[in-house]
């Protein structure tokens, strides 16, 4: 008998003002430490309700919070839960070469392993930044040691996006003919188009029912895995606003008052399927996955 859909938590780890939208903002160093308090504390409480539920879940953690907050690593990792690199400061791929990548990569997985005490093998680029545009990344993923990406959304986006991905693992492909294992994120098939319903803005600003609609019907499918994203300062409704323009501040503070609610009721609904994404990958036989090209 095929077990049921394992639904991944995940956490991306980071400080509130290292977010995509306020990536040219200058911001004082008295906020940094107040907004570096603030993940810490966000971030504390979840892992308090993930052990009241005996939850499991994987943190893609920012290398420099190794370094700022080594204990949290250590407690996380401690607690059972899986480390992964979100990156060393939370540059876009875009940003980088794939020699300056190698490198990010690199020093973000040694810092983390250092904290945590464990193996760092997992890697998710910030804003899913491993497109068609950065498709060498995927050669660069495949050559430093890690296990699996997660950074692919099958979606259509204006930051982010691989609509013609597989909506479920396989191996991913790059120019230069790496393979790695990627673990998409979780989206709901309808009509002819994916929709984004894995986490994020999509938690706060969607209804609820279609999260549970597109884990649901991977499950029908037998995928092996619907992979979820949050982020700490999603669930710390009183973070001081950020100057961001109007669709920003939509996108980023609308439903923040909503978060721990919902997240509730998806820990009550899917009670006993919650598993860290490196488990799954190590279930995977990666030889009978479908592969896809990453061409630019």
């Amino acid at each position: 008998m095929t077990p049921p859909t394992a639904v991944v938590l995940s956490f991306d780890v980071e400080e509130h003002y290292r977010i995509e939208a306020a990536a040219r903002l200058t911001i004082p160093d008295d906020a940094r430490r107040e907004y570096a308090d603030r993940m810490e504390a966000a971030t504390r409480k979840l892992l308090a309700k993930l052990d009241a539920t005996g939850t499991q879940a994987t943190f893609y953690v920012v290398g420099e919070i190794a370094v700022s907050h080594p204990r949290l690593v250590r407690d996380i990792a401690a607690a059972g839960h899986e480390i992964g690199t979100h990156s060393w400061s939370h540059r876009r791929v875009h940003t980088f070469t794939p020699e300056t990548f190698r490198d990010d990569l690199r020093r973000s997985i040694d810092a983390l392993s250092a904290a945590a005490g464990v193996a760092v093998v997992g890697y998710r680029a910030p804003t899913f930044s491993v497109t068609r545009q950065t498709a060498w990344a995927a050669d660069v993923l495949a050559g430093v040691g890690l296990r699996y990406d997660t950074s692919v959304f099958p979606v259509r986006h204006d930051r982010y996006g691989v609509p013609d991905a597989p909506r479920t693992p396989f191996r991913l492909r790059g120019p230069g003919g790496g393979a790695i294992l990627e673990l998409p994120m979780a989206t709901w098939r309808l009509g002819a188009q994916n929709l984004p319903v894995a986490g994020g803005g999509y938690f706060r600003l969607l209804p609820l029912k279609m999260m549970f609609a597109g884990i649901d019907q991977l499950t029908r499918a037998g995928a092996p895995l619907a992979m979820l994203y949050f982020h700490p300062w999603e669930f710390d409704p009183g973070t001081p606003r950020l100057p961001l323009g109007r669709v920003s501040r939509y996108r980023t503070y609308v439903g923040l008052a909503k978060t721990d609610g919902r997240l509730d009721r998806l820990l009550e609904r899917y009670r006993g399927r919650f598993r860290r994404a490196i488990d799954v990958a190590e279930s995977l036989d990666a030889a009978a996955l479908p592969g896809f090209a990453l061409t630019p």
